[in-house]
C-alpha cells in the first residue's frame, strides 16, 4: 500500500548527507596522502557516526509520518518493511 506525505526532516537529512560526503572525501584524500592510519580511523569513525545519526533522523521521521499513516490504514506490509529496515540498519 502506497501513501504519500511530506517528511519534516528532508532538508536536514540532505544537509547531513552532504556533510558526511565531504568528510568521507577528506578521508579519501588522507589515505591518498598516506597520512597516519590512526588519524584516518578517527576521521572515518566520525563519518560512520554522522551516517548513523542521519539514519536515526530518517528512522524517527519515518515512524512519525509513514508508520503512523500505515498504522491508521492497517498497512502491515509497511510495518514489516520497517522491521526489515531496522534489522539491516542495526547491523
Amino acid at each position: 500500500m502506497e501513501h504519500s506525505h511530506s517528511h519534516s526532516q528532508t532538508k536536514a537529512v540532505l544537509n547531513r548527507i552532504s556533510r558526511a560526503q565531504g568528510h568521507l572525501e577528506s578521508v579519501r584524500r588522507m589515505v591518498e596522502r598516506g597520512e597516519d592510519c590512526t588519524d584516518v580511523l578517527v576521521q572515518l569513525s566520525a563519518v560512520i557516526s554522522a551516517l548513523n545519526s542521519t539514519g536515526r533522523v530518517i528512522l524517527k521521521d519515518h515512524i512519525e509520518h509513514c508508520i503512523v499513516d500505515a498504522a491508521k490504514a492497517n498497512d502491515m506490509e509497511a510495518l514489516e518493511k520497517l522491521n526489515t529496515a531496522i534489522d539491516r540498519f542495526m547491523r
